[in-house]
């Protein structure tokens, strides 16, 4: 999966997100589990301040618990480090046969606080061709049921959905077997009509990432065959380390061949950027890289409608780079991410 990487939370058996491209972690977080002494220790940065943000964070996110265990095992600057990870919004990716507790407890959470839910529907049939984050429903009915209960539960409240990231291109690179294809159309035609039933969802069909489907207009018709003039736009970046400017051009020329539709971008961790060279397994766990720039929905761009942590930082991408399995927390990690943040 060199495409994109997309884990599942820890609160979640699943498998995260792992395209057809993983990041390599290992070298990005201390590892030692001792406190380092830090120059700049009680110096607030650009990264250490959260901005005011649309979305939902989530107070008892596996970041947030790993930062009230390192405070209680004195480990300071370690926790406040995390803390530009625990004090951000990030998706949930309700898993497993029933997603409606997860979904609850976001819904629910989020409007305590007045914000808007992001949530990333991700079980399709025959889901990341095998990989590291292979699964998903295991029957299209029982997919449709899986959706139905998704946007069901979300009910009125406000919340964003990312859309089964890679299921599109994984037609277009050809690693979905041709057999699967119609049959995804539908499906994903079918999941936008259904979650666009509620009044208050927005819902963006993934489209990869521009290190993966390199020519955004191999994108289009696919797109369309999924539906996408029925979503609010399309997203980008899911998982994976592609960096802002560049994300963006790359939306702006998608955009134009889909009738200017909008979209989102996930910036959890491409602060560094991707790893440099065309190296394997660059997706899964790239060591050095870091957090980037923080979810809002301020972005200044008429056609980019937020900036989102789609993929939960710290959470890994598979068994690569000494990591644990998609979608498992791995904290050493996360601190590295956090250590390298984008304006830290």
């Amino acid at each position: 999966m060199h495409r994109l990487l997309r884990t599942f939370t820890a609160l979640t058996a699943l498998t995260a997100l792992g395209l057809t491209g993983c990041s390599s972690g290992s070298g990005s977080g201390s590892g030692s589990g001792k406190e380092k002494p830090a120059a700049d220790a009680g110096r607030s940065t650009a990264a250490d301040r959260p901005p005011e943000s649309a979305f939902w964070v989530d107070p008892k996110s596996a970041a947030a618990r790993q930062v009230e265990q390192w405070e209680q095992e004195g480990r300071p600057q370690d926790a406040a480090a995390l803390k530009r990870i625990s004090e951000r919004p990030m998706a949930v990716w309700p898993a497993g046969d029933d997603p409606a507790p997860d979904i609850k407890a976001a819904v629910d959470g989020a409007a305590q606080s007045d914000r808007t839910a992001v949530f990333v529907a991700y079980n399709i049939p025959h889901r990341d061709c095998g990989q590291h984050s292979a699964g998903g429903a295991h029957s299209s009915d029982f997919y449709r049921q899986w959706i139905d209960k998704f946007a069901g539960t979300i009910g009125d409240r406000p919340a964003l959905v990312i859309l089964e990231p890679d299921a599109i291109p994984h037609i277009v690179d050809g690693c979905t077997p041709g057999e699967y294809h119609a049959d995804r159309y539908q499906l994903l035609s079918e999941a936008i009509q259904r979650f666009k039933q509620q009044p208050r969802v927005k819902v963006y069909l993934d489209a990869g990432n521009p290190g993966w489907i390199d020519q955004a207009a191999k994108l289009t018709e696919p797109l369309r065959q999924a539906g996408i003039d029925r979503a609010d736009g399309f997203s980008l970046n899911v998982s994976n380390f592609q960096n802002d400017e560049t994300i963006k051009a790359y939306g702006r020329s998608l955009s134009g061949t889909v009738g200017g539709k909008h979209f989102v971008m996930d910036t959890s961790r491409n602060g560094k950027g991707p790893l440099a060279g065309d190296r394997e397994d660059a997706w899964c766990n790239p060591p050095g890289r870091g957090l980037g720039t923080p979810p809002t929905d301020k972005t200044g761009d008429a056609l980019l409608d937020a900036v989102l942590w789609i993929k939960r930082p710290g959470d890994s991408d598979g068994p690569c780079r000494g990591g644990p399995e998609a979608g498992q927390w791995w904290p050493d990690y996360a601190l590295g991410l956090a250590r390298n943040a984008k304006g830290a």
